[in-house]
């Protein structure tokens, strides 16, 4: 059977292949890395109100294409709140998590051998969906100080079939987080060249609540340009239910609506009435679970500042933390014997994008950080055998 070329030659995903190298999934010795998901299971409440949802089979059946009202609603509510900004549900389509969020939004604007601007390193997923739709990613190099991209180097990288801008912030897979002054930059850059800027904020929720992480919603004609992706799954702990969104222009839903009813007919209904209870009724439980994540994320900084250890922290934020190992081995090599030698599962950095194979990413969300000293005690005993 003759396949898609541009599927045949993408590389798989790399989280089943890293859990592949694991030989014993139930040891306890174990510290999993690997995969961006939450430590505890929806607030109680949720799962309560999800229970009676699916007693009742209130949530059996087809929403509209573009989600339920309420949950457009009260997404249209919390962005204005969090961003000072003034858009309606009308603005908003529910999808499929945000993945197909992003699915959506390339098929919408990008034909085969057309250009995306994309962060180096980039979500592995966002890369994968450019290879298999025949799309050329063009790449912001790596800034090794901060991990935040140049917004100066993209007037090198358009060409007369750029289509897109992409960032993803809190990023993923660094944690690094972009400030409002850069993402302006890249909107103005953006909008001078008539291509769409395309920003996933899927971790938007474990960076300060109180502050706008930009004010591009504040421009008259922000969906002129500017395309919001964001997902329910790691706020609610709603990975499972596959609910996200997309806030962008009337003319850009109306393709949308094409690609939406093809792919999926619309988001599950299930999930949207859970992540619709979310918004409206546990805004202490995300506080509650930010507070954690950055406790978290403070105190697997403070493990690394050991003596003896020669992995370095490059950016920690959100649920990631993405660091430079000591060998001369590539990434790969390196999280496949962390992993069979010490029990430390990882990502390696060749999974996101181009010259990446001095790195390795560490998802932390999922990990006590009572373990962190001892994560960090078996990379100083790598660093003796690798």
């Amino acid at each position: 059977m003759i396949t898609n070329t541009h599927v045949a030659q993408c590389s798989a995903a790399p989280i089943a292949e890293v859990k592949s190298w694991v030989k014993d999934p139930d040891s306890p010795k174990l510290i999993d890395m690997c995969q961006a998901v939450p430590a505890h299971l929806p607030a109680q409440a949720l799962l309560d109100y999800l229970a009676e949802v699916v007693r009742n089979g209130d949530g059996a059946g087809y929403t509209s294409w573009e989600g339920i009202e309420p949950l457009r609603s009260a997404l249209a509510d919390d962005i204005n709140q969090r961003y000072q900004a003034s858009i309606t549900a009308d603005d908003a389509v529910i999808t499929a998590g945000c993945n197909q969020a992003f699915s959506a939004v390339i098929d919408a604007l990008c034909e085969e051998a057309d250009e995306v601007i994309v962060a180096l390193p980039c979500y592995f997923n966002h890369q994968m969906w450019l290879n298999i739709r025949g799309i050329v990613p063009r790449y912001l190099t790596l800034n090794t100080d901060t991990a935040i991209p140049d917004p100066a180097e993209v007037n090198d990288l358009i060409s007369e079939r750029t289509k897109a801008i992409v960032l993803v912030t809190p990023n993923n897979p660094t944690g690094a987080t972009y400030s409002p002054e850069c993402i302006e930059q890249f909107y103005q850059l953006a909008k001078a060249n008539n291509v769409a800027l395309i920003v996933d904020e899927t971790y938007r929720d474990f960076i300060d609540l109180d502050k706008p992480p930009h004010h591009l919603f504040q421009h008259q004609d922000w969906s002129d340009t500017f395309i919001h992706l964001y997902s329910f799954s790691k706020v609610f702990a709603l990975t499972g239910e596959r609910v996200g969104a997309i806030v962008c222009s009337q003319s850009l839903l109306k393709q949308l609506e094409k690609i939406q009813d093809c792919a999926v007919i619309c988001a599950p209904h299930s999930g949207q009435l859970a992540a619709t209870y979310g918004i409206k009724h546990l805004a202490d439980w995300k506080r509650e679970k930010f507070e954690s994540i950055q406790q978290r994320g403070e105190a697997l900084k403070q493990a690394f500042n050991h003596s003896d250890l020669k992995y370095k922290l490059l950016s920690v934020g959100a649920y990631f933390a993405y660091v430079k190992h000591p060998f001369a081995e590539d990434s790969m090599t390196v999280s496949r014997r962390l992993v069979e030698e010490f029990e430390v599962l990882s990502i390696p950095g060749e999974s996101f994008g181009e010259d990446q194979e001095q790195y390795i990413r560490f998802a932390f969300a999922n990990v006590d950080e009572s373990r962190f000293p001892d994560l960090v005690e078996r990379l100083i005993a790598s660093q003796k055998s690798l």
